[in-house]
């Protein structure tokens, strides 16, 4: 006749601690996902705004009614667009680009930006806009930054272009 046989503590102790590292490893890897998924809507946001800030500005260039002037001071590049109604004005300055319409405040249109150039872009019969943007790679203290660079250029050429 067999007896029952029970758990030993030692066999009780050795489960309770594979289940423990088991735990211990889920955790570890559901917290890097929950990082990771932060940084890539982080990045996505950044993304975004930086596509939407590129529209508004080739909208403003496509409806500048008159020249569309550079000036580069020590302060950053200034894009001065006379529009029909009021004039706009982009700045670069600070890791931010801003925007200011006629004499009104100037809003910040696009934070955390590496590098950002407007320069003509002289063609055939009209002269049209670029725009090069780098934006900052972020990184938080667990997820190292993206090998990706988030570089842009738009490109616009302004309505009535002013013959050469």
């Amino acid at each position: 006749k067999t007896q029952p046989r029970g758990y030993l503590l030692i066999e009780a102790l050795v489960y309770i601690g594979v289940v423990a590292a088991l735990l211990g490893v889920a955790y570890a890897a559901s917290y890097r996902c929950i990082d990771r998924s932060i940084a890539l809507r982080r990045n996505a946001d950044d993304i975004t705004s930086a596509l939407h800030a590129g529209e508004r500005w080739r909208a403003d260039v496509r409806a500048a009614a008159s020249q569309v002037r550079l000036e580069s001071t020590d302060a950053g590049q200034l894009l001065y667009l006379d529009g029909p109604s009021s004039a706009v004005v982009y700045s670069f300055a600070t890791n931010a680009v801003s925007r200011r319409l006629g004499t009104g405040p100037w809003v910040r249109l696009l934070p955390n930006v590496k590098s950002s150039t407007m320069t003509a872009d002289q063609r055939e019969h009209v002269t049209a806009w670029r725009w090069e943007l780098e934006l900052q790679t972020r990184a938080t203290a667990s997820v190292k930054p993206s090998r990706i660079r988030p570089l842009f250029t738009f490109l616009a050429v302004p309505e009535h272009p002013s013959p050469k």
